[in-house]
């Protein structure tokens, strides 16, 4: 039972200091005219006074309410270390039974786990959560069990209680870390790029050599091993090797004694572009096609085009003098076999021979396809004639034959079953409901090898697309491709069909018919298959830790199959199905959780020390060994120091509830009525005597 006094007046406040003062007047009145009943008028008017301002006695019936002590014990990835996961185990166990042995308190057991998507310890955030659930006024103290390592202070709340810190680890605890300072998303291929990187050592770490070795593994090929200093930052340039997403993988193999080797690795993934497209077109004569293709490659800023055009052929005869028919002379020599292999593409547009380009030319231009160039034949008449550049050093990579028949009427050139599944051609459809525009000519051509995209008169070959050696010939037999360029009945896809056909020449990834590849959000993959076959096998998934994993893919497409999965770890995932193979890199390039690994109360100190918290580590010897490693328990007062040596401090909150009020009025108005009167009417006769 709790019991006071309390006013609940019957007007403002502002209106009985107005009567109090006419009270006060009056009284003094009363003096200066020497009434001797003055005294018994004051008394009057006080009582009054007292019975507006409503006085009454209010009496709780209270219940306590038990204190509230929040215990959060932290469960991340980075308390799993050495022995942390035990040591803070078997202290929340021993510390929970230690507070819920003390009268009239409870525990708030909040376990934090690691946060989605490598966001880390949530420390604040759980804490923020448990304070809005729980009173306030009940909460006698915090205590969290971690190793200190949060990555939310900013979400700290703003905390009722003291808030302590039992910090799990060891005090010989040290780590390596490799960290990447700089890596950019894109690089140019052929050229270096440069990547920053630093190797650290934190904690009690032994003395040892200035240097350590670094392995270093792109695709996850073999990897090549360096030896790179320790605490402070080094470059490594690196080219390369391939256009799309190459991975490079950096592994500081593990120390004896070091807490763990998942930050010694690193992930870093780089697309690779051209910087600039090399293409060389040789025109055998001026012809309406001729002009797209030169508008084609020039609209392309990406594109350095040499463009060779034969206006006049030799055995024309007209009588103009030789020095009179180029202002320079076209260095020819130099183009086919000192600097053949610096281009990307060469174009060959209605050219036949004519003895401008002797054999050795084109035998140079064959081995620069063996080696990994790229050709393209945009065949016309020429191609069936008696010299076409297929009786040449290059019929060993065409991969169709003329058979020296020229058809000439019109048609609607289509993308073949094969061509439905091969990137070069597939998805392209008329728009619309209608067709594509007629071509008006097509050479006729028997293929020997590579594959039919397109086809035209009769289903014979119109687009053929075939590999030799390392590199990659296309073969287009008409020359009216042009026609759809300026919309002839409609026009057609000619822009992209050529686009994408110089780029599959020149091996984009994007455009390879047998590829493997997968896209990454977080730890989901999609795993994506390419392929000129009409089914596909299961796709086998090597995990980081050398698990394999079979999935089936399904078909979303012609030629192209999916799968989805989820990785379990965060690290270098290893793809392969039917030959192919392709590794993807899941996660960041270091995890989170494994950045700063030794335990430490730095990054709570701010928290901590409004509250006039402490900061005790489970590891410690003195007091609290001889209390089990954990701190004594003690209550303080409110604003006081919640810590000392081997102690912590829990604010006693004498929370209630209060179940019922009882409201006894001091002044009733039976009473007001009688005192009044009676000292009224006691002055009135005092007065009247005298």
């Amino acid at each position: 039972m709790n019991g006071e006094i309390i006013f609940d007046p019957l007007l403002p406040w502002a209106a009985l200091a107005v009567l109090a003062g006419v009270v006060a007047v009056a009284t003094g009145l009363a003096l200066w005219r020497g009434l001797t009943g003055w005294a018994l008028r004051l008394l009057a008017g006080l009582v009054l006074l007292g019975a507006l301002s409503g006085p009454a006695y209010r009496q709780e019936d209270r219940a306590a309410l038990s204190d509230i002590v929040v215990m959060l014990v932290d469960g991340s990835a980075s308390q799993a270390l050495s022995d942390r996961a035990v040591q803070t185990a078997r202290a929340a166990e021993a510390l929970e039974a230690r507070i819920s042995a003390r009268p009239n308190t409870e525990v708030r057991r909040v376990d934090v786990g690691d946060g989605a998507d490598n966001a880390g310890t949530l420390l604040m955030g759980a804490l923020s959560k448990v304070l809005t659930e729980e009173p306030r006024a009940r909460i006698a103290g915090i205590i969290a069990l971690s190793d200190g390592r949060l990555h939310d202070l900013e979400r700290a709340p703003d905390l009722p209680a003291p808030l302590h810190l039992l910090l799990s680890g060891q005090p010989q605890d040290w780590d390596r870390r490799l960290i990447v300072e700089n890596a950019p998303a894109f690089a140019i291929l052929g050229e270096p790029v440069t990547l920053s990187l630093r190797i650290e050592d934190m904690g009690a770490a032994p003395a040892g050599a200035a240097n350590v070795p670094l392995d270093l593994s792109v695709d996850g090929a073999p990897p090549v091993r360096i030896n790179v200093p320790v605490g402070r930052g080094f470059t490594l340039p690196v080219t390369l090797p391939h256009g799309g997403r190459n991975v490079i993988q950096f592994t500081a193999p593990a120390a004896e004694g070091e807490l763990t080797d998942r930050n010694n690795t690193a992930l870093v993934q780089i697309n690779g572009v051209r910087d600039r497209l090399r293409v060389l077109l040789v025109s055998g004569e001026p012809h309406p096609g001729g002009r797209t293709w030169r508008n084609l490659l020039k609209s392309d800023s990406s594109v350095d085009l040499v463009h060779f055009t034969i206006l006049r052929p030799p055995e024309k005869q007209d009588g103009v003098p030789v020095a009179e028919l180029s202002l320079i002379a076209f260095p020819t020599r130099e183009l086919f076999l000192e600097k053949i292999d610096d281009f990307d593409l060469i174009i060959f547009d209605r050219y036949k021979r004519r003895g401008i380009l002797p054999s050795i030319y084109l035998e140079n231009v064959r081995d620069y396809v063996f080696k990994g160039g790229a050709v393209l034949i945009a065949a016309g008449p020429d191609f069936a004639s008696a010299d076409s550049i297929f009786r040449s050093p290059l019929s060993t990579i065409i991969p169709a034959r003329p058979t020296a028949r020229v058809i000439e009427q019109g048609y609607l050139p289509k993308v073949t079953d094969l061509g439905q599944r091969h990137p070069v051609t597939a998805g392209l459809k008329p728009e619309g409901a209608g067709d594509w525009g007629r071509w008006m000519r097509q050479i006729e051509v028997e293929p020997r090898t590579g594959s039919v995209v397109m086809s035209g008169i009769e289903d014979k070959p119109l687009l053929v697309l075939d590999r030799v050696g390392a590199g990659r010939i296309a073969l287009l037999a008409s020359d009216q491709a042009w026609l759809w360029d300026r919309g002839f009945e409609g026009g057609g896809p000619q822009m992209e069909l050529l686009r994408r056909l110089a780029h599959w020449m020149m091996k984009e990834p994007e455009l390879e018919e047998e590829a493997l590849s997968a896209q990454a959000v977080g730890q989901q993959m999609r795993i994506l298959r390419r392929t000129l076959s009409e089914q596909a096998g299961s796709v086998t998934v090597v995990t980081p830790s050398g698990d394999s994993t079979e999935l089936p893919l399904r078909e979303v497409a012609p030629g192209q199959f999916e799968a989805e999965y989820t990785g379990p770890e965060i690290g270098l995932y290893r793809l392969s199905e039917g030959g192919v193979e392709a590794v993807i890199g899941l996660g960041p390039s270091a995890p989170r959780e494994f950045e700063e690994t030794i335990a430490s109360g730095d990054a709570l100190a701010p928290v901590i020390a409004p509250t006039r918290g402490g900061v005790m580590a489970l590891s410690g010897g003195g007091v609290m060994a001889l209390s089990g490693g954990l701190p004594v328990l003690r209550d303080v007062r409110a604003g006081r120091p919640a810590a000392g040596r081997g102690w912590i401090g829990l604010t006693p909150r004498e929370a209630y509830e209060t179940r019922s009020v009882t409201r006894i009025p001091l002044l009733p108005a039976w009473l007001v009525l009688l005192l009044g009167l009676g000292l009224i009417v006691g002055a009135w006769l005092r007065e009247g005597r005298r």
